[in-house]
């Protein structure tokens, strides 16, 4: 399988096409970080029940719950995704903000290690956003998950920034 973008080989497929965790015994560790968002459009039934900056809804504080539910989830993304190496995060910060008619969850992850913590940011962001669901699915199932990416990356051989941090597009 041939990433046209860059013409190179998929990281996590062999040369005789098979599917394989990648091999970073060799690398030097180093900083790595990611930022990931993810944003939850919420009905009005659910906005209704906003008090300040938290949801307080049938199931406690929403937001506050969400953000442990997502840092324990980027934690143990190796758990999750197949190929993913078990990483030791030196940090996890979980930010949710109320952007209009939506909470925007943005996700930090910190590591020193010989691979990257895109994925963990992603869980980080992705299960938040679950969680905010989750929570206030008895006021409404009408929210809508959207929007997750990673927004930024450093370390390992490139840096990444994919868009501003907050943008809807």
């Amino acid at each position: 399988m041939v990433n046209k973008e860059k013409n190179t080989q998929l990281s996590h497929i062999d040369k005789q096409n098979q599917p394989t965790m990648v091999d970073v015994g060799d690398k030097a560790p180093s900083m790595r970080t990611a930022h990931a968002q993810a944003s939850v459009w919420l009905p009005a039934p659910v906005r209704e029940a906003i008090a300040g900056d938290e949801i307080r809804g049938p199931k406690g504080p929403v937001f506050q719950t969400a953000i442990i539910a997502g840092t324990m989830a980027a934690k143990r993304t190796h758990e999750l995704i197949p190929f993913c190496h078990p990483l030791a995060l030196a940090g996890c910060r979980i930010e949710i903000s109320l952007e209009g008619e939506h909470a925007l969850i943005q996700c930090r992850v910190r590591v020193t290690d010989r691979t990257g913590v895109e994925m963990e940011a992603l869980t980080g962001a992705t299960v938040a956003a679950l969680t905010i669901y989750d929570m206030c699915k008895a006021l409404s199932h009408d929210l809508t998950i959207s929007e997750v990416r990673l927004v930024s990356k450093t370390g390992g051989k490139t840096d990444v920034t994919t868009g501003r941090p907050g943008a809807r597009t």
